[in-house]
């Protein structure tokens, strides 16, 4: 594959609010992994969600609810839905369970008896809602929300539902998380965000905020004490607020007294932080290194509970599975006989056509097998493996049988292999960005080459295995191609180092080196601005070897031949016509004799350095964005990417490359296949395996021969056995390798990290279901205090997924029924906001009511969500009334969305920039921001060009979840006026005419993040403005790959990060954030009444740069010529 430019590869993403949990350590003998599958004696780990009442405690374990005694002893299963059970509260008289649930597919909540029962559902909207307790007074259940919150996903809102159904009622406070009420319910202390999912321990960046307590009655708020550390989970009881802070390092216990406001440490742990406490009526219960412990209130002693779940564990039971949609790499055997492909770990070779699918690994769940390669010969599969620990390259017979091990020096992550066409060596490359080759005989490897500046990735082999050819990551964001001498062991520069050169391969003939080359420069002008990029910039060119040798692309011209060398052709016709006459069934073909002669030993090739990169010709194709390439005989592939492609905000994802065989001798490009993802060929280049989706298929690589869906594999037999708990334990240590190898620090910050390891990995055998194994991998990459530490994923249990049909408006109980109270205007051109009753032609208004939804009466005593339910995106009847009854209503037909996020977001800007308009006369303009990749792009452009009348401008980068590294942001916001177009009629022009001259001003809040920071930071860098708000996230390590786990799970690595030149050099943002020069935090007493603090600052900073702007002077006389 082409590489990118390295200064792409870094993407710095906020991971939005996460509302549903999910040196070496050597490998075990399987005899001792097995040992370890028996449960230690003692109580059970990894009881996590855990609330208390008098005299039980509830907890969530593999997914499911349970309930056991303060005691201890054996748990009962209260739940085993597949889909995830959690945050169970006990109600104040301890009769009920409220939690939540997804048995629907969606966080909803729930509530069950205590002694068991069927669970009730309670809420239906399709956002995440998650129990938080319940008030005093028993009478409603308290969960957060990101329903209404906009932007979308980025904070939760509280609501309260009745355990016995109905509506839901908002809370006036404008955010909040992590909640619990004062005894009497007239209170709450709370914080507004909150970091308890975050993988990212002794975090001290700007989302670290107070506890603080609002009066529900009189709309007051205050902040209790905060020092830098995190405080989470405030709970009430008596005159005391309790929670948990790492303000020592470690989260702890500690106590707040309303009275003498004394904060008080009450625990002290030194190794694994308390997770998730929650207030009982006289205790506080939590978890700790996986065991469950009480805090007595009264004595404030310590105490475990000795809690042990005896369950089914069917997650941890050996089955069968189809690894099919787990495919990571393919590739042809040499004939093209069968495939070769690594899924899930394992490697498998499929007919193409008759015979059974063949698994050459044996162990299919304690170890990953990576890229295996097919050896030319036709005998042989080269593969990684990192069963000790390491991944190691290894060699295998293509029938199965004994493995041999080539290297033993692992301690890197690995690339490869590739093989020799003698197939005597390996090529391949590792993380540290070197490249290496090994005999498969001598097992030394020898060193190539090393790049300062990414991975050396595309090597590949002369056809008599004495050369390598490669392509290096230059400083200046280009390739150039290489050539190594495995003879004299000398690398030589084929480029000319002013172009990026790469996918360097040799044709089968040994004469040239064909590459892919960025040499064309056809500018295309952008429709909003007028700069230039550039798409179409590749080709394929081709380097003589021998200096003698002519350009396979020498001009050619036809010329009439004498009459005696026309006889002697025709002579030669008959000759080779009389053969092929007498030629008897069986007889090989003179092709096929020259064939046979090639099977002889490959002579040396013929390099001349001297000179070489002067002997480059190109050849004759179109240019386009190529990658891909590969040669056979007199003919070589590519792969063509159209622009369309890579563009973005569009839903269409389907496979668009286009694979071109071009004909050397002939000088024919022609395509072969149309809409795939990628390919590879067999030896001969006869036959071609494709990958469009999720198909595989073999074809004749023959134009006119090839299309997509011809050839399928049969993958349905693509099965092994996996052992989950073995799969789970190697899983847990690739993700221990990956931050080990990939980590920004090579010291890990000063991390013991073989010790966190093993310091988690001893919890492993309590790990139930999948979500517990994040879990733990979450716990142990947040030791290394770093952004961007995420993990995901994996192969989790299917859940059934019910859509909610949703209409754009906002609902509200009245007289019986629901009166629509607002219609979201929407921009209905596009579907992420389409508005369904702003439909033209509807008879629907803000004030009618929904008196029905397909002839279902919707009753206002229930859920009105729950109605819609599997009803998003199908036409269905409203019956609409202006008044609350069934009498005189009318039908209207419209669409349900499956979500509202749009129209609330499109609402919430749009309100924005109608109040910076009305204050400031209309010369200020505003614009959100919402990302920095692509949602983030399109809301920039579109809002920044709709305003480049404005006279200045406020940027809202509030919640900004961050994606790619934003200059391209501050390039446009930076721009100054370098002059003024006078055209004859009409008014002048500023140039460049897409800017704003005048006062940028920029919001900011704890919840702009990742790219997120990096925007505010190079907007305060570059003097573009002032900066509003409070203190950034403070995530500025990035990422930039994704890392294959086993089962498909993902797990990042933060491997570069930001600083800057100041003061000799210096780290930026990174657990910090970035600071305002007006710090202006967003009280929710003063959002309640109808004002937002931070943009009101924003508007008066414009206001007051206004005073001092003079905008685009009067044009200057005309000149006068001089007589």
């Amino acid at each position: 594959m082409k590489p990118m430019p390295f200064r792409l590869h870094v993407l710095l993403w906020l991971s939005g609010i996460i509302l549903a949990c999910l040196v070496t350590i050597p490998a075990k003998a399987p005899a001792q992994a097995a040992a370890a599958d028996q449960l230690p004696e003692g109580p059970t780990k990894l009881l996590r969600f855990a609330d208390i009442s008098k005299d039980k405690v509830v907890f969530a374990y593999a997914g499911d609810l349970w309930i056991a005694s303060r005691d201890g002893g054996a748990a009962r299963r209260l739940t085993s839905h597949v889909g995830d059970e959690l945050y169970p509260k006990f109600s104040p008289d301890g009769k009920w369970i409220a939690f939540t649930g997804e048995y629907d597919g969606n966080p909803d909540v729930y509530v069950i008896r205590t002694d068991g029962g069927e669970p009730k559902r309670l809420t239906f909207h399709p956002s995440n809602d998650m129990v938080l307790g319940w008030t005093p007074d028993g009478k409603n259940i308290l969960f957060r929300s990101d329903r209404f919150s906009a932007p979308p996903s980025r904070y939760t809102k509280l609501f309260l539902v009745s355990p016995q159904g109905g509506p839901a009622k908002l809370l006036q406070v404008p955010r909040a998380s992590l909640t619990t009420f004062s005894p009497d319910g007239t209170k709450i202390a709370y914080l507004e965000t909150s970091q308890e999912f975050r993988t990212w321990k002794r975090y001290r960046g700007g989302w670290s905020l107070p506890i603080a307590v609002f009066d529900l009655k009189k709309n007051s708020y205050e902040e209790l004490p905060k020092t830098a550390g995190m405080d989470l989970f405030p709970m009430w009881h008596g005159n005391t607020i309790y929670f948990i802070s790492d303000r020592d390092g470690v989260m702890n216990l500690f106590s707040y007294d309303l009275g003498s406001k004394q904060t008080k440490k009450l625990t002290d742990y030194k190794e694994y932080d308390i997770k998730w406490p929650s207030l009982g009526p006289d205790a506080i219960v939590y978890e700790n290194g996986g065991l469950l412990y009480e805090f007595n209130l009264a004595s404030g002693k310590v105490r475990n509970l000795p809690v042990v779940v005896r369950a089914e564990d069917i997650e941890t039971r050996p089955e069968f599975k189809n690894v099919a949609p787990s495919i990571g790499s393919y590739s042809l055997s040499p004939s093209a006989a069968r495939a070769l492909v690594e899924a899930r770990g394992n490697i498998f070779t499929i007919p193409a056509e008759h015979g059974s699918i063949r698994t050459l690994t044996k162990e299919h769940s304690g170890i990953h097998e990576l890229n295996p390669a097919w050896s030319p010969d036709g005998k042989w599969i080269a593969y990684l493996s990192d069963q000790t620990g390491e991944y190691e390259l290894y060699t295998r017979p293509q029938m199965g049988g004994q493995e041999s091990r080539i290297t033993s020096d692992g301690g890197v992550y690995r690339y490869g292999p590739v093989w020799s066409p003698d197939s005597k060596k390996l090529l391949y490359w590792d993380k540290v960005h070197q490249l290496w080759f090994i005999s498969r005989d001598e097992k030394k490897p020898i060193l190539v080459d090393k790049s300062d500046y990414g991975d050396i990735a595309d090597g590949s082999w002369s056809p008599d295995s004495l050369w390598i050819t490669y392509s290096k990551p230059h400083r200046r964001g280009s390739n150039d191609v290489f050539l190594y001498s495995l003879g004299t062991k000398q690398v030589t520069k084929v480029s000319v180092g002013f172009y990026s050169d790469n996918n360097p391969v040799f044709d089968d003939g040994g004469k040239y080196l064909y590459f892919i080359s960025t040499r064309y420069f056809y500018p295309s002008v952008g429709q909003l601005d007028q700069r230039f990029n550039y798409y179409s910039t590749d080709g394929v060119f081709a380097v003589t070897l021998k200096a003698d040798e002519a350009s396979p692309f020498k001009p050619q011209s036809d010329e009439e031949k004498a009459a005696d060398e026309k006889k002697d052709e025709k002579k030669d016709d008959k000759k080779d016509d009389k053969k092929s006459a007498d030629a008897k069934p069986g007889d090989k073909t003179p092709d096929e004799q020259k064939d046979e002669k090639k099977a002889e030993p490959v002579k040396p090739i013929q390099i001349d350095l001297d000179g070489i990169s002067t002997r480059i010709a190109t050849v004759p194709i179109s240019a386009g964005i190529l990658n891909g390439l590969a040669a056979r005989k007199d003919k070589f592939f590519y792969l063509s990417t159209p622009q369309e492609a890579r563009q973005f905000g569009t839903n269409d994802r389907t496979p668009k490359s286009i694979l071109h065989v071009y004909e050397v001798s002939k000088r024919e490009d022609k395509v072969l296949l149309e809409g795939i993802d990628g390919y590879d060929l067999d030896k001969e280049g006869k036959k071609v395996i494709y990958k469009a989706g999720p198909v595989y298929g073999i074809v004749e690589a023959a134009p006119g021969k090839a299309k997509v869906g011809e050839g399928k594999l049969n993958l349905s037999e693509l099965q092994v056995k996996i052992d989950p708990r073995e799969e789970w334990r190697q899983v847990f240590r690739e993700a221990w390798r990956i931050e080990r190898d990939f980590y920004w620090d090579p010291h890990m910050t000063g991390h013991n990290w073989k010790k966190i390891g093993e310091r988690y990995e001893a919890l492993l055998p309590w790990v139930a279901h999948r979500s517990d194994l994040n879990y733990l991998i979450g716990e142990m990459i947040a030791e290394l205090s770093t952004s961007h530490t995420y993990v995901s994923g994996g192969d989790q249990p299917a859940k059934p997924h019910v859509s909610v049909g949703m209409l754009g408006a906002d609902l509200e109980p009245d007289g019986g029924y629901f009166r629509i109270t607002k219609i979201y205007p929407g921009e209905n051109w596009n579907d992420a906001t389409r508005s369904p009753l702003t439909e033209p032609g509807l008879k629907v208004k803000a004030g009618d009511y929904l008196i029905a939804v397909d002839g279902q009466e919707t009753h206002s005593s229930q859920d009105v969500y729950s109605y819609f339910q599997d009803l998003a995106g199908k036409l269905i009847t409203l019956k609409i009334n202006s008044k609350s009854t069934p009498e005189g209503a009318w039908e209207i037909t419209v669409k349900p969305t499956s979500g509202e996020n749009g129209v609330r977001y499109l609402d919430w800007t749009d309100a924005n920039r109608h109040k910076v308009e009305e204050a400031t006369g209309g010369r200020i303009g505003y614009m959100h921001v919402p990302d920095t990749s692509f949602p983030g792009i399109i809301a920039f452009d579109k809002q920044f060009t709709a305003q480049l009348d404005k006279d200045g401008i406020i940027v809202d980068e509030r919640y900004n979840s961050g994606g790619q590294i934003p200059d391209f942001y501050t390039e446009k916001l930076k721009r100054e006026l370098l002059s003024a177009l006078a055209p004859r009629e009409g008014k002048d022009v500023p140039w460049p005419p897409v800017a704003i001259y005048g006062p940028r001003v920029m919001i900011v809040n704890e919840l702009a993040g990742s790219g997120g920071d990096a925007f505010p930071w190079f907007f305060h860098r570059q003097k573009i403005g002032p900066i509003v708000g409070t203190r950034t996230w403070g995530g500025l390590v990035g990422i930039s790959r994704g890392i294959p786990l086993h089962d498909g799970g993902n797990v990042t690595a933060p491997e570069s990060a930001f600083w800057s030149t100041d003061n000799g050099g210096e780290w930026i943002v990174e657990n910090h954030g970035v600071d305002p020069d007006y710090v202006v935090p967003q009280r929710p007493d003063l959002v309640i009444s109808g004002h937002d603090p931070q943009l009101e600052k924003a508007i008066e900073l414009a206001e007051e740069a206004l005073r001092n702007y003079q905008g685009l002077p009067p044009r200057p006389k005309y000149p006068v010529a001089k007589q």
